[in-house]
């Protein structure tokens, strides 16, 4: 038996039969002591059945609005889908109700994550923590009200401000072959010279290779510069690079290039990082936009430069050719 401490809920959960004991039946725990906090709020079950049978002493049970005192040897089941609270019975101390969830689902996972919660003295969690339950968790059960749709937006503006990684996907068309795309954005070293002013500086050992490093020095539009180190971890000419990096940001780049009916190339670039610089770590979820907008801008500078250093290396090649 799993013994889960939750003080802040003012109850101890004993975990009886787990959702891998019963395959999948149903989970089975016992709710020791005074049950408050995010626990007694009005919920629903979109998949599940609860089952409440009271051991000791009493609770009282809400469906629907109507509300029900149950005392030892009382049992009552919630249908699927009910809106219903949990609350301490008229007894005085500490009461022990056997529940069950049919089926078992993420029921257990979902006892275990309220159990490693830094909830507050009331016993509701923080608001990114909230978010997080209705990302992880929504779709089984949820708080009565608003509805799913609006605690799901609300979650996703929550957990977006609250996040330190951006994710952006830039596709443009580029009129020039596929190759001479790729020689420049595989070799970081040329970033200087096409990608301007955003990348002030590149140093790396040698070509373009599976596991092959540079040190990268770039800026934007906002007063601040980075600097960030990337390691070629996927390299399939003239098709895809893709670079892992870290330093004063943490992800990784994607290049992919497509051929185009007209012999020219088609960019997409995947750039997935989380800002480290304490600074901008702190400052992220104010200055998200601004981050964006900044992204933009650079994007725009290597639209303006790939293709005119892409065909000029195109030419060139033709000309040694």
């Amino acid at each position: 038996m799993t013994t889960l401490q939750v003080p802040r809920l003012g109850v101890v959960v004993e975990i009886r039969k787990t959702g891998e004991d019963t395959g999948g039946e149903l989970v089975e725990f016992d709710v020791v002591g005074r049950a408050r906090g995010i626990i007694a709020q009005p919920h629903v079950h979109t998949q599940q059945t609860e089952t409440h049978e009271v051991i000791e002493g009493s609770m009282r049970l809400v469906i629907d609005g109507r509300e029900h005192v149950l005392r030892p040897g009382d049992a009552m089941t919630v249908p699927v889908g009910a809106p219903h609270r949990q609350l301490p019975g008229p007894d005085a101390g500490p009461g022990r109700v056997r529940v069950q969830l049919r089926p078992a689902a993420d029921a257990e996972a979902f006892l275990h994550r309220l159990a490693e919660m830094d909830l507050n003295r009331f016993g509701f969690p923080p608001p990114v923590a909230a978010a997080e339950l209705v990302r992880d968790f929504g779709a089984t059960g949820h708080a009565a009200k608003p509805s799913l749709r609006v605690q799901r937006k609300l979650s996703e503006a929550i957990l977006e401000l609250a996040s330190r990684e951006y994710r952006f996907v830039d596709e443009w068309d580029v009129a020039a072959p596929r190759e001479a795309v790729f020689g420049a954005v595989a070799d970081a070293r040329s970033y200087p010279r096409w990608w301007k002013p955003v990348y002030v500086g590149v140093e790396a050992d040698g070509e373009p290779a599976l596991g092959k490093e540079s040190r990268q020095h770039f800026k934007g539009r906002l007063p601040y510069h980075l600097h960030t180190r990337s390691r070629i971890v996927r390299l399939e000419p003239p098709h895809v690079v893709e670079g892992e990096v870290d330093g004063d940001l943490r992800g990784h780049g994607r290049w992919t290039l497509t051929e185009t009916p007209s012999g020219g190339t088609h960019v997409r670039f995947d750039w997935r990082v989380y800002a480290d610089r304490p600074l901008l770590r702190a400052l992220t979820p104010v200055l998200r936009p601004a981050f964006r907008w900044n992204h933009a801008w650079a994007i725009a500078r290597a639209r303006e430069g790939l293709e005119p250093y892409a065909r000029s290396r195109a030419t060139a090649s033709t000309s040694v050719a």
